[in-house]
C-alpha cells in the first residue's frame, strides 16, 4: 500500500475515524429519536378511528426505520474497514517506533466503534419490540370492534372484554412512559460519556507528552484509593459502635 509507513497516511486514517464517529452520532441521535416519537405518537394514534391515517403513519416511520438502520450498518461497516487500515498500520515496520502511543489510539476508536455498536443494536430492538406491541394491541382492538359488531355492546362477555382491553392500554401507556423516559436518560449518558472521553483523551495526551504529568496523575489516583479506604473503615467502625449501642 502506497505510503502506508508516513504519519499523512496514519494522520489520514484518523481523520476518516473521526469523521465517520461524528456523523455516527447525529445518526444514534436521529434513530433514538425516531422511536421515542414512534412510541409517544401511538396513543394519538389509537385514538384516530380513520383506517388511512394509522397506516400513513406507520408507512412513514416505518420506511425512516429501514433507511437511517441501512444507513448506520454502513457507517459501521466503514469505520470498522478504517480502524483494520490502523491496525495494518500498527503492524508496519515503519510505526515500530510509536507503537505504543498509536495502539492507544487505536484501542480508543475501536472502544468508540464497540460502544456506537452496541448503542444502534439496543435501539433498534427497543423500536421492533414497540412496533410489535403496537400490531399485537392493533389486532387485539380488530378483534373487540368486530365481537362488538356481532353480539353488541350490552353483552356481559364484550363489557369483561373491553375491561381487559383497558387494562391493557393503560399498562402500555406506563411502558411508554417509561421507555421514553429511558430514551431521555440514555441519549443524556451518551452525550456525557462522548464528554468524559474527550477530557480522558486529552488528559492522556498530556502524560504521555509530560511524563511529571502522568507521575501527578499517579499520585493522585494513590491518595484517592488511600483515602478512600480510610473513609470506609472509619465508616465500618462507626456502624459497628452504632450497632453495639443499639444492641445493649
Amino acid at each position: 500500500m502506497a505510503g502506508i509507513g508516513s504519519s499523512t497516511y496514519w494522520e489520514d486514517l484518523r481523520k476518516q475515524a473521526r469523521q465517520l464517529e461524528n456523523e455516527l452520532d447525529l445518526k444514534l441521535v436521529s434513530f433514538s429519536k425516531l422511536c421515542t416519537s414512534y412510541s409517544s405518537s401511538r396513543d394519538g394514534r389509537r385514538g384516530d378511528t380513520s383506517d388511512t391515517t394509522p397506516l400513513l403513519n406507520n408507512s412513514t416511520q416505518d420506511r425512516m426505520f429501514d433507511t437511517m438502520s441501512v444507513e448506520i450498518e454502513q457507517l459501521l461497516a466503514k469505520l470498522t474497514a478504517v480502524n483494520d487500515k490502523m491496525a495494518e498500520y500498527t503492524n508496519s515496520p515503519g510505526a515500530a517506533a510509536l507503537n505504543a502511543a498509536l495502539m492507544h489510539t487505536l484501542q480508543r476508536h475501536r472502544d468508540i466503534l464497540q460502544d456506537y455498536t452496541h448503542e444502534f443494536h439496543k435501539t433498534k430492538g427497543n423500536f421492533l419490540a414497540i412496533r410489535e406491541r403496537e400490531d399485537l394491541l392493533g389486532s387485539v382492538r380488530k378483534d373487540i370492534e368486530t365481537y362488538k359488531s356481532g353480539s353488541g355492546v350490552n353483552n356481559r362477555r364484550t363489557e369483561l372484554f373491553l375491561k381487559e382491553h383497558e387494562h391493557l392500554r393503560n399498562s402500555d401507556r406506563l411502558m411508554d412512559d417509561t421507555i421514553s423516559i429511558a430514551m431521555a436518560t440514555k441519549e443524556n449518558i451518551t452525550f456525557q460519556r462522548g464528554m468524559l472521553k474527550s477530557i480522558q483523551s486529552k488528559v492522556n495526551t498530556l502524560a504521555n507528552r509530560f511524563p511529571a504529568i502522568n507521575n501527578l496523575i499517579q499520585r493522585i489516583n494513590l491518595r484517592k484509593r488511600r483515602d478512600s479506604l480510610i473513609l470506609g473503615a472509619v465508616i465500618g467502625v462507626c456502624t459497628i459502635l452504632l450497632l453495639l449501642y443499639a444492641f445493649h
